[in-house]
């Protein structure tokens, strides 16, 4: 089976280098010889392994490939290509996230019986793909938590074990190669949301795109707010979450507070973890490296085994007929939310905000106040609420940030159990 990388990166040559050592491991796996003949790369690569090419019609011109490795990045050029080789009934493998997030119900209706592999489009280094479309596939999946980017969960680690501020930390993982230097594509939440909606589709057949569902970023969370998880026992992540609620999916990714004994709780550094809820199985965790050349290269290489054995394969997204889920409201969103907000220390703040919080539904079930220093006016004072509706939380907001007292920006995290 022979096989053309569109992308010469850090992935594709780590594909290329896995496919030519493990070759007589992966012959024996499949009972055929996978053998990568060209790449397409934007500049010359003087050490490649295999003749690498700029002209992409060099390349999709040639009738004696089977399969081609899309690994380019980005959404309308790979889109463009891949619907050409699609078209032609060629195979394809993408690691495209972002490709996926906005183009997956195209490309599933041009692919139809034509092989179309994405493992490594979610956590690389995790199965996760395989395992909600094929070992869960008896469960109904009452939920699908995750640390989807490596990045944040890299940060927020560090923040809490050094005691660290945002920036500071921002700036050592760019040192360490874990961090691009615009990272706003991975701080902001992008990166997990494209790899939720990708499950969310596996799991439920939920076909919405990202400017449908919540997503919030961590450059916003402060080492006031990791002082406070210590004080009662949180620990801050990245998550990515798909639920089930009222026969509809929520769909949010966002920071938020986790008891520290939960399993997600615990992983650190740039590893994945995503856990699912099953009607049948229960919970299950899966964890990983979620990205880098090798892990995604073993994602992509397990793909092209499953082309090179020719068994039947399942529905591209999860189903073959259409579900009925729809997406649920972000204000109808349910849970216990963290607060924090700077205000002037003086007479009859607290009984305000506790007044405006009365009149929108909403009850405290935490609170502290941070002792100032010497010379200050302002206090910052941090709160945790019942369960209460999204909509009474952002309205609350915006009622506070109307208050004179108030002195800052305020800062909001929902607190997942």
């Amino acid at each position: 089976m022979k096989v053309a990388i569109l992308g010469y990166g850090t992935v594709g040559s780590a594909v290329v280098e896995t496919l030519l050592k493990n070759q007589d491991l992966i012959k024996a796996r499949c009972d055929e010889e996978i053998i990568p003949v060209i790449a397409l790369a934007r500049n010359p690569k003087p050490n490649a392994l295999i003749p690498v090419v700029n002209d992409i019609d060099e390349v999709l011109e040639r009738e004696d490939i089977d399969v081609f490795v899309e690994l380019m990045g980005g959404i309308d050029l790979p889109f463009e290509i891949i619907s050409k080789i699609l078209k032609r009934k060629k195979s394809v493998v993408t690691a495209n996230k972002a490709l996926l997030a906005y183009h997956r119900y195209e490309l599933e209706k041009l692919a139809q019986d034509t092989a179309f592999g994405y493992e490594a489009s979610v956590a690389g280094g995790i199965p996760i793909i395989k395992i909600l479309k094929e070992g869960l596939s008896a469960n109904n999946i009452v939920s699908i938590k995750g640390i989807l980017n490596g990045t944040s969960n890299y940060i927020l680690s560090k923040m809490a074990e050094d005691n660290a501020k945002f920036h500071e930390v921002l700036k050592m993982a760019q040192e360490l190669g874990y961090a691009e230097a615009d990272p706003t594509f991975d701080i902001e939440g992008f990166d997990a949301a494209h790899k939720l909606l990708i499950l969310a589709n596996i799991a439920y057949g939920l076909r919405v795109k990202p400017e449908d569902i919540l997503i919030e970023g961590i450059s916003k969370v402060s080492d006031e707010d990791i002082y406070f998880a210590k004080e009662f026992e949180y620990t801050i992540k990245h998550l990515g979450i798909a639920k089930i609620k009222d026969e509809k999916i929520e769909l949010r990714v966002h920071s938020a507070m986790l008891n520290k004994d939960k399993m997600l709780a615990k992983v650190d550094g740039v590893m994945n973890a995503i856990s699912v809820d099953g009607d049948i199985l229960g919970e299950s965790l899966y964890y990983g490296p979620g990205a880098g050349g090798r892990a995604t290269a073993s994602a992509v290489i397990a793909d092209l085994i499953d082309i090179a054995r020719k068994e039947k394969s399942s529905a591209i997204f999860g189903y073959l007929n259409d579900t009925s889920y729809e997406l649920l409201d972000k204000e109808a969103i349910y849970t216990r939310y963290y607060l924090r907000l700077k205000v002037l220390d003086k007479i009859g703040v607290l009984s305000k905000i506790a007044q405006l919080m009365s009149e929108h539904q909403i009850s405290i079930d935490t609170f502290l106040q941070k002792p100032k220093k010497e010379k200050q006016d302002c206090s910052t004072l941090f709160f945790i609420t019942h369960q209460t509706y999204e909509k009474n939380i952002q309205i609350l907001i915006q009622k506070l940030r109307e208050q004179e007292f108030v002195k800052d920006d305020i800062f909001m995290m929902r607190i997942e159990n």
